[in-house]
């Protein structure tokens, strides 16, 4: 079966810049286009620190309305059973409204990814849940000198244990040089993928993306499979791959909070204001899922 052929049609290079977390601290944001056309991904950032002093930075800070997905490229972050350490992957569901910490205290080295997601529309005050998938368990698949880990959705003929309320592709790729692969992704779904190291070239026509270079895919409307071609430069590539299924409606943002109205957001406001949001530690049980 032949399968539309999916190519870059956006190429930049996200500009870093000082990080809130203070010295040390630089941030890139990678997506950089408008969510009209990024749908449903709303915010990635690409999280660099070099910590040299034990000042706490950090703490706790609501978030609602979304979905955070953190992936660990570098160190470790948190504290005790619940600390992602590199290789480690969380997706957290703030939903109605949770409280989360984050606090760094001493002296690190991190590399971090973290992505808002959109959740669809009928989901945006679901439970929040935390899930986390360890390095040791995350499904992956090996051949022809690629080796792929799937750390969400379905890609390369394997599958994460992750739950998903919005369809959601998220894949490491390591190419030893002059590698190549051909995969399907659902052909409505948006994507881009994000150089770590070496070169990856993309598409038919083999278009090139550097080391901190970002290229979106075209999309097509209607549902099923598409293919996309991989092929590793000289010195192999590393890269990641972000893919999911847009929602289709606007969504109002403002500061930790993701809504469909101002009015939704000055009611979340108003229910952080009150202690009205529980921390994701203290959710059920059953929201709380390891894998």
């Amino acid at each position: 079966m032949r399968y539309t052929e999916r190519k870059l049609t956006t190429v930049y290079t996200p500009d870093a810049h000082p990080g809130f977390l203070g010295k040390g601290h630089t941030a890139k944001p990678v997506i950089a286009i408008d969510f009209s056309k990024s749908d449903p991904f709303i915010m990635l950032m690409d999280d660099i620190l070099d910590k040299t002093d034990h000042v706490p930075v950090g703490g706790p800070h609501p978030h609602a309305g979304f979905e955070t997905v953190t992936l660990v490229l570098q160190g470790e972050i948190g504290e005790g059973p619940h600390a992602l350490k590199a290789g480690d992957f969380e997706m957290m569901t703030a939903g109605s409204g949770v409280v989360h910490t984050e606090i760094l205290a001493k002296p690190m080295k991190m590399r971090i990814l973290q992505l808002w997601l959109n959740l669809p529309q009928q989901d945006r005050k679901a439970q929040p849940r935390v899930q986390r998938l360890a390095a040791e368990h995350v499904p992956a698949v090996s051949s022809n000198e690629v080796n792929i880990k799937v750390y969400s959705g379905t890609f390369a003929g394997v599958s994460s244990p992750v739950k998903n309320h919005t369809p959601f592709i998220l894949a490491e790729i390591k190419m030893e040089p002059g590698a190549s692969t051909t995969q399907l992704l659902p052909a409505d779904f948006n994507g881009f993928f994000y150089v770590l190291d070496g070169t990856l070239h993309v598409g038919a026509n083999q278009q090139a993306l550097a080391v901190d270079h970002v290229g979106w895919l075209d999309r097509g409307d209607v549902p099923g499979n598409s293919e996309v071609m991989l092929m590793a430069g000289s010195t192999g590539a590393h890269f990641v791959l972000y893919a999911a299924q847009p929602q289709h409606h606007q969504i109002v943002s403002h500061g930790p909070f993701i809504a469909d109205s101002m009015e939704d957001i000055r009611r979340l406001y108003a229910d952080y204001r009150a202690g009205k949001m529980g921390h994701i530690l203290e959710v059920a049980a059953e929201q709380q899922l390891s894998y």
